[in-house]
């Protein structure tokens, strides 16, 4: 997904390097506003995710600290990096969102 989103933020910044008709506008315009649908779909799910594997992190950590065990613990430090993973992947996202959100208040304002 990462590939994805760097390919067209690349067709982003390209398409408005140069000037185009109204028609080509309203035309990216249209395409741009369907992969920003997308992206927030996906934004979405991983919010969710990241949130539950939070939630699995501490749950973990509240029964290593309750039961101390090996495996608890590896548990824990196995939630806490998928969890830190997922915020990562996650800012990635929302900056891409947000910054196509700007390029669509650009061709709105052509």
């Amino acid at each position: 997904m990462t590939k994805e989103i760097r390919a067209y933020m690349a067709v982003l910044e390209q398409f408005f390097s140069v000037g185009h008709s109204d028609g080509e506008l309203l035309k990216f315009r249209a395409e741009l506003l369907k992969r920003i649908e997308f992206y927030q779909h996906e934004r979405l799910i991983h919010l969710i995710v990241t949130m539950s594997f939070a939630v699995f992190f501490l749950m973990s950590l509240m029964m290593c600290s309750a039961n101390p065990q090996v495996g608890l613990m590896l548990l824990a430090v196995l939630f806490l990096v998928m969890t830190i993973a997922y915020i990562k992947h996650y800012y990635f996202l929302e900056n891409s969102v947000q910054r196509m959100y700007k390029f669509y208040y650009r061709i709105e304002n052509l």
